[in-house]
């Protein structure tokens, strides 16, 4: 197979993996939200800490730890990653799956955003028309129910800021992820300790719920080395199409899987985001496509 081939394995892989995750979380519904985040903390470090040996890769890290700019900015996007990480998890295992894929279907347009606000990029005319859509199905929402999707707009600008963060450092993925798990590696051993120490975890009381949570590690590492592997081989109009397979899986597990409630009102807040998400499409893909 050519590489474009694999490219598009490897990004079906990673994104189809990301889709899926609100099944692997629930699988520790019993848990403590805090408790699965600080587990997903500590086996990602520790499964990140295995692939850089096995890689070779431990020079690279070596030069960030020197780094205290780049420490710096680290320790800012390993909260927002943390931030994430909580909110996710905690939407996921209350019911909320089906605003998840809401804040990941407008994540790009908020990127969108942010480059207009914090580095003076420019919309075209689609983008503005793409970020009115994702905009009037948020104040629909805020009319319809008298509240915001407060956990899809979390999940959606923390990201984000995230994302910004991490092209302001310009830190490989890799050694990037271990280096902000290494930071949120202490507070979260500290609190895995505290918890089982006062009879509150469930972590080896549980063999299979144990499992789990050692598996966090796995789940939250291994699809951003295939997203790596994807992004070496694809255009990037292909992985702008390619990344909403993932809030498409999870809406429908939401929906069809987990039986989220799903009214007239979600409908016509999501049709407004997936017109959104068209335009923003189309307009990703004329951008970045070769001309010829």
């Amino acid at each position: 197979m050519n590489q474009q081939v694999y490219g598009v394995l490897f990004g079906l892989a990673a994104f189809a993996s990301w889709g899926f995750l609100p099944a692997y979380w629930k699988q520790m519904q019993a848990a403590l939200p805090f408790e699965i985040l600080c587990h997903r903390i500590v086996w990602s470090c520790v499964f990140l800490f295995a692939i850089l040996c096995f890689q070779k890769r431990g020079k690279e890290v070596f030069q960030v730890l020197k780094s205290p700019p780049q420490l710096k900015g680290l320790a800012l996007s390993s909260a927002l990653i943390a931030l994430n990480w909580f909110v996710y998890i905690w939407a996921v295992n209350s019911g909320r799956v089906v605003e998840t894929s809401l804040g990941y279907y407008i994540n790009p347009m908020i990127n969108v955003l942010l480059g207009f606000v914090l580095l003076g990029e420019t919309f075209s005319r689609l983008q503005c028309i793409s970020l009115g859509f994702a905009l009037t199905g948020v104040i629909y929402s805020l009319v319809a129910y008298g509240a915001l999707p407060l956990f899809g707009l979390t999940l959606a600008f923390s990201f984000a800021f995230y994302g910004y963060c991490r092209k302001r450092i310009q830190v490989a993925p890799m050694p990037g992820l271990f280096v902000e798990t290494l930071i949120l590696m202490v507070p979260a051993l500290a609190y895995i300790v505290f918890l089982m120490v006062s009879g509150r975890s469930l972590f080896l009381k549980n063999t299979g719920l144990s499992l789990w949570m050692i598996g966090a590690g796995v789940v939250t590492s291994l699809p951003l080395l295939w997203f790596a592997a994807a992004a070496r081989r694809l255009k990037l109009s292909t992985i702008g199409i390619l990344q909403y397979l993932a809030p498409s899986i999870a809406f429908v597990l939401g929906v069809f899987v987990y039986k989220e409630a799903f009214s007239i009102h979600n409908l016509i807040t999501f049709a407004c985001i997936w017109t959104g998400v068209v335009l923003y499409t189309l307009e990703f893909i004329k951008h970045h496509h070769p001309r010829s």
